[in-house]
C-alpha cells in the first residue's frame, strides 16, 4: 500500500490504496506512525482507494487507533468501500472505528 499524508488544519489525512494485507499492513503503521512523529495528533484513514482488507490489516487499524490515543489524539476512518465494511461489521470494529462518509466529516462531527 501507498499513503499520502496530507495536513488538513486540525487533522492530517493518510490516503491509502491497494490492500490492506500482511504486505500493507506494515505499511499504515509506518505512515501512522510518521504522521503521529511530525506531529499529527488527529488523524483520518481515507480507504476510499482500498480495495481489500483482512485480518492483518484489521489488527493494523487496532495498532493505529491504540497509537494514536497513546500520543494523545484519535484516529478515524473514512470512505470506506462494501468489502471493508462488511468486515468492520461482521468482526463488530464499527463499533470501535466508526466509519465516515468523508475525510473532512471525520472530525467535524466531534
Amino acid at each position: 500500500m501507498k499513503f499520502d499524508l496530507q495536513p488538513r488544519g486540525d487533522y492530517a489525512e493518510l490516503a491509502g490504496s491497494g490492500r490492506l494485507n500482511m504486505v500493507g499492513a506494515p505499511e499504515l503503521r509506518e505512515a501512522v506512525a510518521a504522521a503521529l512523529e511530525s506531529g499529527h495528533r488527529n488523524i483520518v484513514l481515507n480507504l476510499g482507494e482500498t480495495d481489500f482488507m483482512d485480518s492483518s490489516g484489521l489488527g493494523a487499524l487496532v495498532g493505529c487507533l491504540k497509537a494514536a490515543r497513546q500520543a494523545g489524539g484519535d484516529l478515524r476512518i473514512a470512505n470506506i468501500g462494501p468489502q471493508l465494511e462488511m468486515v468492520l461489521k461482521l468482526t463488530s470494529m464499527d463499533r470501535i472505528l466508526t466509519p465516515y462518509p468523508t475525510a473532512e466529516e471525520a472530525f467535524s462531527r466531534g
